[in-house]
């Protein structure tokens, strides 16, 4: 793409395959970092001493650096422009910081240092993603956007497949141990992870150097022509500011929610125990949710501070103000966001620890039988996503037939029926079946609502929106870091397996919420064609 491309028409013009691939090769090596740590975190904490239920609030670093860092990237991106361009200069960052993680995190000495290098490494790969979705939205117009995330999808399946088959690989044609003394981490994992690491700055490094991306005064031309044909106004989230009175009062609440409910945690946790809890275990966890929601609280209070005093022009200010006024269509895909990403993040804490008690009988970390339980569980993932990587191949040509919204609930339901299969299967050997149903599921979330999502926000703000977007991939996976560990203990005796029926039942409702999703660009284009047809 050149820099003068599409100057002359004034529309944002088509992008050929060759360029498509270019733009969205770098999230093969995104992925394969993504689904190595989710792959093989969890096994890699028991390995070095954690308990079962203590795996959920060891993950919650990840979570916690994506609510942190996506929004201020997509900030900083949205307002940067240089000779590299305004997305490319953290894609190189971040791969190179992500890179050297991967390098590190299966030597760490102690449990507690894995878990800081699981903070580290999640920072890094955002500071990379998240640019890359605002990347398609800034290069594709309305029309190529679907295939633009498809293709994102495609390559996040094959990186996965990679990721996934790398443990086992290693141990079964490269003839590496998967067995390694109590507290060490094993060979496989350990090579998975450095050629993981190479392959991730290789891919990032093929988009950087064979893409280039629009100047800031030619995505507004292209976004002021975009409006003029499809007959609408321009959006200006910027001119609808919450009133400094309006955050007070929100944040007061907020922190008061927080407050009340770390008290009751508090009580049902002391001794003696209330009668109303019952034989209840209320997990310690749960008062890292309720930091969480007095957080929220905090935030609206500073918002209010500034807003006060005059000082609420910066990034701060900009993020929660966009925050609370997110167009409609994004509003009700974040409820879409939330469920589906619950029920993903359940997976990637208790698929190893679930697969290995329930289809192997081996919970054991230090035996064979549980490193064997991960290696297939490990392979699975290949499955998993290989399928993603043909359905979102499908989805290029569905899509252009099918209403995008009621295709995306679709692959929830049969994401749903995936995880609810892997509880009525006992053979292991039989669990690609399942997977196959997971795979179509996961390649329709990380590609359809995005391409729904970038025909709803301004141009200027597609980085900070994405951003923002994301909150609703993160908040999901802290509320389950913290309440999976509760809900598995008190209802299902602490057998991990049960994480999947968690999983099923979220799918569920996040296919149902899907169906309430207004697809605002295919609204507009099918009533102009409507339109034109009477004229």
């Amino acid at each position: 793409m050149t820099e003068a491309a599409g100057q002359g028409s004034g529309r944002k013009p088509a992008m050929n395959p060759a360029q498509i691939w270019n733009m969205s090769f770098g999230f093969l090596g995104i992925q394969i970092g993504f689904d190595l740590q989710n792959g093989n975190v969890s096994r890699i904490f028991q390995t070095l001493g954690a308990e079962v239920n203590e795996l959920a609030i060891l993950w919650i670093a990840a979570p916690m650096t994506g609510l942190i860092i996506q929004p201020i990237i997509g900030h900083l991106s949205d307002n940067t422009w240089g000779r590299f361009g305004r997305r490319r200069p953290y894609f190189l960052i971040g791969a190179l910081l992500a890179t050297l993680a991967l390098f590190i995190m299966p030597n760490s000495p102690t449990l507690w240092v894995a878990a800081g290098m699981l903070w580290v490494m999640d920072a890094s790969l955002n500071i990379t993603m998240e640019p890359f979705r605002a990347f398609v939205g800034d290069n594709l117009p309305d029309r190529q956007r679907t295939r633009g995330y498809a293709m994102q999808s495609f390559f996040i399946g094959v990186g996965a497949v990679v990721a996934g088959a790398l443990p086992w690989v290693m141990t079964n044609w490269m003839g590496l141990s998967n067995v390694a003394p109590a507290g060490e981490v094993p060979e496989t994992v350990q090579w998975a992870f450095y050629i993981g690491g190479a392959a991730l700055f290789a891919a990032v490094c093929w988009t950087v150097f064979t893409t280039r991306e629009y100047s800031p005064e030619q995505l507004a031309g292209f976004e002021a022509a975009r409006h003029e044909a499809l007959g609408i106004e321009p959006v200006h989230a910027a001119s609808t500011h919450r009133s400094a009175a309006q955050f007070q009062r929100g944040g007061l609440v907020w922190i008061l929610i927080g407050i009340a409910f770390a008290v009751l945690v508090m009580v049902a946790r002391g001794e003696p125990r209330p009668a109303w809890v019952g034989s209840v275990e209320v997990s310690k966890e749960l008062y890292v949710l309720a930091g969480l929601i007095a957080a929220f609280g905090l935030i609206q209070l500073i918002a209010s501070f500034l807003r006060k005093s005059g000082n609420d022009q910066n990034g701060f200010m900009e993020v929660v103000n966009d925050l609370f006024a997110m167009p409609k269509t994004m509003r009700q895909l974040a409820v879409v966001q939330f469920f589906s990403w619950f029920a993903m993040f359940s997976m990637w804490i208790y698929g190893t620890p679930g697969v290995a008690e329930f289809h192997f009988a081996s919970p054991d970390p230090a035996t064979r039988g549980y490193q064997d339980a991960a290696d297939w569980w490990s392979l699975l993932g290949s499955v998993r996503n290989g399928i993603a990587a043909l359905a979102a191949l499908g989805f290029i040509l569905i899509a252009a037939k099918m209403d995008r919204c009621r295709l995306h609930a679709l692959n929830l339901g049969i994401g749903a029926a995936g995880f609810a299969a892997m509880l009525l299967i006992r053979d292991p050997a039989l669990l690609w079946v399942p997977m196959v149903a997971v795979g179509i599921a996961w390649a329709s979330i990380v590609s359809l609502p995005y391409a729904i999502l970038a025909g709803s926000v301004p141009a200027r703000k597609m980085g900070i929106y994405m951003g923002i977007f994301n909150i609703f991939i993160v908040v999901p996976q802290l509320i389950a870091a913290t309440l999976l560990g509760f809900l598995l203990t008190t209802f299902f005796d602490g057998a991990p397996i049960y994480a999947m029926a968690i999983s099923a039942v979220s799918f569920a409702l996040a296919a149902i919420a899907t169906l309430f999703v207004t697809d605002g660009t295919t609204a507009i284009l099918e009533r102009n064609a409507k339109l034109s047809e009477a004229a």
